[in-house]
């Protein structure tokens, strides 16, 4: 824990956790809990935070001043907010209000993670093609908030920060398309 400085902006149930373990990778990848940390930036609180392409930069709908504490395998984002934890969705930019404390919402994701958390992709990537990477989230092609997804869609790993910054850009796009968009790969 090498980000001391942070701690003092943090809850101190979050303080609390990160003394006893600065972050953690569970469930094969299925929540990623930060950490107090500078490297790797994967795992960098304050790069999710306050960094460059934080995570309430690419999406307005987050305010500045919660904590991006955690992610699922898709790039779902929770955060820490003086009412509890939010969830947002990364495909659609969409809130979600979970009513949890931190405590809550790490024992509903112990209890229940493939529920909870939604990690049937995880499940199938990791069926179909392994363990997934450090640092990488499951990227689905089509998007799943498409319903051409509902036909089937394509798994990958994809450096976590890649896979933000594709979703920050979906979702501001969905409420300017007509419920149309095209969606252009490049190598």
């Amino acid at each position: 824990m090498d980000d001391q400085e942070l701690l003092k902006r943090l809850p101190d149930s979050f303080v609390s956790l990160l003394f006893s373990v600065n972050g953690f990778v569970q469930f094969g990848g299925g929540l990623h809990v930060r950490g107090a940390c500078f490297e790797p930036d994967w795992h960098s609180l304050r790069r999710a935070w306050f960094g460059p392409g934080s995570i309430s930069d690419l999406f307005p709908a987050v305010n500045h001043n919660w904590v991006p504490f955690a992610e699922d395998c898709v790039g779902d984002q929770f955060l820490l907010k003086s009412t509890g934890v939010v969830r947002l969705s990364a495909e659609t930019g969409e809130l979600e209000e979970l009513g949890l404390t931190l405590g809550e919402f790490l024992r509903r994701a112990n209890t229940d993670p493939i529920g909870f958390l939604a990690m049937e992709p995880l499940l199938q990537f990791r069926q179909d093609q392994g363990d997934l990477p450090d640092g990488h989230l499951v990227h689905a092609y089509p998007p799943f908030c498409t319903e051409e997804a509902a036909n089937g869609v394509s798994l990958a790993a994809i450096p976590a920060w890649e896979l933000h910054q594709f979703h920050a850009e979906l979702a501001r796009s969905l409420p300017e398309c007509n419920g149309k968009i095209r969606i252009e790969i490049r190598d």
